[in-house]
């Protein structure tokens, strides 16, 4: 498995100089979107171990359950070396493709779920 924080290099000038524009920004959005992932990893993992869902067998939902798992541990792991680096670590294009794609298999999962039983709704934190 490789990891999915690499240091800056030369192909991402901006990025590579802290006092640079692209570093900025890399230090404005990469936070908040890590959170986004932790926050529908961590609600796909809430349903798929408390609920059964209905049009996926339980081998399905277990793959799911597991791969969700592991991207939050990627994730998490993510948050803490952008952290400690203090943003100069960014996050290669694919593995963030890879959390994107996987959180919207999980949005479709979640749909589909509440369209099968509409008494599974659960509320929206406000």
């Amino acid at each position: 498995m490789s990891f999915p924080l690499t240091p800056s290099d030369d192909s991402f000038d901006s990025a590579s100089d802290p006092d640079s524009e692209g570093a900025d920004l890399m230090k404005a959005v990469l936070p908040p979107l890590l959170e986004d992932f932790q926050h529908w990893f961590s609600r796909t993992v809430e349903m798929l171990e408390n609920r059964n869902i209905s049009f996926l067998s339980a081998q399905q939902q277990q793959d799911l359950l597991e791969r969700v798992q592991s991207a939050q541990k990627q994730v998490s792991a993510s948050q803490m070396l952008a952290s400690a680096t203090d943003g100069q670590a960014t996050i290669e294009m694919p593995v963030v493709m890879s959390w994107n794609k996987l959180v919207h298999e999980c949005w479709g999962v979640a749909l589909q779920s509440r369209k099968e039983d509409p008494s599974k709704i659960e509320e929206e934190p406000s």
